[in-house]
């Protein structure tokens, strides 16, 4: 039914990684179902085939960059949209059976993307050891559990959920990183807007028009719209051909950004709604605030402009 809340929830797994750390920040996944999902793909075709409510995909690392294979599935399948975003500081611990001392650890499981986060620390403190690759980070964690790998680097849910010893937590070589996951749903009407919301875009310029991007942009920039991020990835279709995707500040409700949005359908060879939601809150804590709207660009100014055209056309100059 509309606006019943999720009960049932997919997450990128498996069990013990980031990824589940971040969905047990919603309360309603914490109260809910929690099923781990083998690929990006698999979490969102459960969503789109009514298996579950609602899907975390990971969406960017500030390190590692955007998740290509979260962005490809957004532009090019069944569609669905983003109704929140979690921002998830990134904090890698070494977990080992209990009784293990670091000076005996000569391998280390890892998911790459991790060691690689964690090389400053692991050549420090454990120069001589071996990092094995495997494919996640609760991967890494269930394997030193079993006696795999003598250690893991792997999330602190993960060394929890496999009763690991923490050896060192705060391994990672950028203590500020974080990930950005969205929660996806089918499409329905968005969350009311707040006053703090992001809008997401995936947007598919003309090919053959010079200027086709600039076009997007000033859509955008003479209503006072500010873009937080722009990524490009290829469309598959020839060399050359990309699809943009648009973090905007802003809701959809927003009069100054629906008018950039019929803007956009105006100049856009195809534009894909991917969801208006509220920012994270870990935005405001880190100092970040709304961008205002500038002088004569908000829904008041909009508002008013509107009801004095109307008057003009009804024959009042006043």
């Amino acid at each position: 039914m509309p606006g019943t809340p999720p009960t049932r929830f997919v997450y990128l797994g498996p069990e013990g990684t980031f990824a589940e750390q971040a969905l047990r920040t919603v309360p309603a996944a914490e109260r809910g179902n929690r099923t781990p999902a083998r690929s990006v793909g698999e979490a969102l075709d459960s969503v789109r085939a009514g298996d579950a409510d609602a899907a975390l995909v990971p969406l960017e690392n500030s390190i590692g960059g955007a998740v290509g294979v979260t962005l490809d599935e957004m532009a090019e399948g069944e569609p669905l949209v983003i109704t929140r975003e979690v921002i998830l500081p990134v904090e890698f611990v070494l977990g080992a059976r209990p009784g293990t001392p670091l000076t005996s650890v000569r391998t280390v499981a890892a998911h790459p993307q991790a060691s690689t986060q964690c090389r400053g620390w692991l050549r420090d403190h454990l120069p001589d050891a071996v990092v094995v690759d495997v494919l996640s980070n609760g991967a890494a964690a269930a394997g030193a559990g079993a006696g795999e790998y003598d250690a893991a680097i792997c999330a602190p849910i993960g060394a929890a959920r496999h009763r690991l010893a923490v050896l060192a937590d705060k391994i990672a070589d950028h203590p500020d990183a974080v990930t950005r996951f969205a929660l996806v749903s089918r499409p329905g009407p968005p969350p009311p807007p707040t006053g703090d919301d992001l809008t997401s875009l995936a947007v598919y310029i003309a090919h053959d028009r010079v200027g086709a991007l600039l076009s997007v942009l000033m859509e955008l920039a003479v209503r006072g719209v500010n873009l937080t991020r722009i990524e490009s990835r290829p469309t598959g279709e020839a060399l050359g051909r990309y699809v943009f995707f648009l973090d905007c500040t802003g809701h959809v409700a927003d009069v100054r950004l629906g008018e950039a949005l019929q803007g956009l359908r105006r100049v856009c060879a195809d534009v894909r709604f991917l969801g208006s939601y509220p920012r994270h809150r870990w935005a405001e804590a880190a100092g970040e605030r709304p961008v205002p709207a500038p002088a004569g660009l908000s829904d008041v100014d909009y508002a008013d402009a509107a009801a004095w055209l109307a008057r003009l056309r009804s024959g009042e100059l006043s």
